[in-house]
């Protein structure tokens, strides 16, 4: 049985590895990058990302977020390509290699065919001298000095330099494009990130009945409709005017008061100055206002007029709370 002294030791140690390969990856950038950001942004084809073993996981990831950025990228093991899957590779497709040691069988197969077609080669290799570093048109140097695995095989330090290396070129791709929070909202219109950047109250409170009751309405009358809508709340409207809100925290401390419940009516209770939003406005901003003001509900108005009530439950199940 390992002792938690040992334990907390190999974590911090594997953190400091990788993070000090990560702090020199900085002095590794080259112009390759820049002329890389530059071909990328000016091609009209996709990126074609590939790699062999622990480097496909780390390029089927880099796929995934330049995807979701704006930049159309797709996947291709480099196993497979060499026996089918390099008929993917369309004309003006733009081709990223990812490899520590840029000498593998695979790669070395694989590049004189890339090449063959056409296409601008992009090597990510952590070997300089390698195959795939030589016959690239253009390199992203990811060498490492050392694997986070005590013996210095398992790729760990190595496919993290990938993967950041990886964000780097997507996020400065995503820069250059100008690419804003609408567009990432195009991309993820069914994940809880983009639905924090499209959703708006009126949203979610069409979904919800609208409870409201009038100043001179029972206690009773309020209870059912609280019952009814189950929203913890109910406006209080008089005429088109909203005029207050009543929540059954309200109802139990009435309960606990002196208020006779028979003769008391909904404006005894209720509290005058009820927390309101518009409806056009998203349901994101909600959860920051009841985060701030302590509430669960947020009465959502049209103008002046009273369009429903967002409660907090609403907005988790959209997965809009963080």
């Amino acid at each position: 049985m390992q002792k938690i002294e040992d334990v907390r030791g190999w974590v911090a140690e594997t953190i400091e590895l990788e993070a000090k390969a990560i702090a020199q990856l900085n002095d590794q950038i080259s112009d390759d990058f820049f002329h890389v950001v530059e071909t990328v942004l000016s091609s009209s084809g996709r990126l074609v990302v590939t790699g062999i073993g622990k480097s496909a996981a780390i390029a089927n990831k880099i796929v995934a977020t330049l995807n979701s950025t704006g930049t159309p990228s797709i996947f291709m093991h480099a196993a497979d390509a060499v026996h089918g899957d390099l008929g993917m590779i369309q004309k003006d497709d733009i081709v990223i290699c990812i490899s520590k040691s840029g000498n593998t069988p695979e790669i070395k197969a694989l590049v004189p065919l890339i090449k063959s077609g056409g296409n601008t080669l992009i090597g990510m290799v952590g070997n300089m001298d390698s195959f795939l570093a030589q016959h690239a048109e253009y390199v992203l140097d990811v060498t490492v000095s050392k694997e986070a695995c005590p013996n210095n095989l398992a790729p760990t330090t190595s496919t993290t330099a990938q993967l950041v290396m990886g964000d780097a070129l997507a996020v400065c791709l995503l820069k250059s494009r100008g690419f804003s929070s609408n567009d990432f909202a195009k991309y993820h219109p069914g994940g809880s990130l983009g639905k924090r950047l499209y959703t708006t109250l009126a949203d979610l409170a069409g979904q919800n009945g609208k409870p409201r009751v009038s100043p001179s309405d029972s206690i009773k009358r309020v209870i059912v409709e609280l019952t009814e809508k189950r929203l913890g709340a109910v406006a209080v409207i008089d005429g088109t005017n909203l005029v207050g809100v009543i929540t059954d925290g309200d109802i139990r401390r009435m309960l606990e008061s002196d208020i006779d419940m028979e003769s008391a009516v909904a404006q005894d209770i209720m509290a005058a100055s009820p927390v309101t939003m518009q409806q056009d406005e998203l349901a994101a901003n909600a959860a920051g206002v009841m985060a701030d003001r302590k509430i669960s509900q947020i009465i959502v108005l049209h103008g002046k007029e009273y369009a429903g009530m967002v409660h907090i439950h609403d907005l988790n199940r959209e997965g809009i709370l963080r």
